[in-house]
């Protein structure tokens, strides 16, 4: 949901430096978009800061009920299926 289009589109490198990023800078962190912003490349820190704003809205939509989780199989290359994507949002500081 996260990658909806806002103007600008995201490649799956810049999300995945995105959620690094997140991880190091959290929202005590000085001047934190300008540094995820520079972390992933190509991207304003007003970019940086809106696609933030659209993961947290649709976390919210998610945890809220208004987003049915899919029914996924452990079907991946690893076996794990969305375990890493859970564990990785558990992790952000948001």
């Amino acid at each position: 949901m996260a990658s909806r289009s806002c103007g600008s589109s995201w490649t799956a490198k810049q999300n995945k430096q995105f959620e690094k990023a997140l991880a190091l800078h959290d929202r005590d962190t000085p001047e934190r978009w300008q540094n995820i912003a520079k972390a992933v490349g190509g991207k304003s820190a007003e970019e940086v800061k809106r696609h933030y704003d659209i993961l947290v809205e649709d976390l919210m939509h998610i945890e809220s009920g208004q987003v049915p989780l899919p029914n996924y199989r452990n079907s991946g290359r690893n076996g794990r299926g969305l375990t890493d994507e859970r564990r990785v949002l558990k992790n952000l500081k948001l």
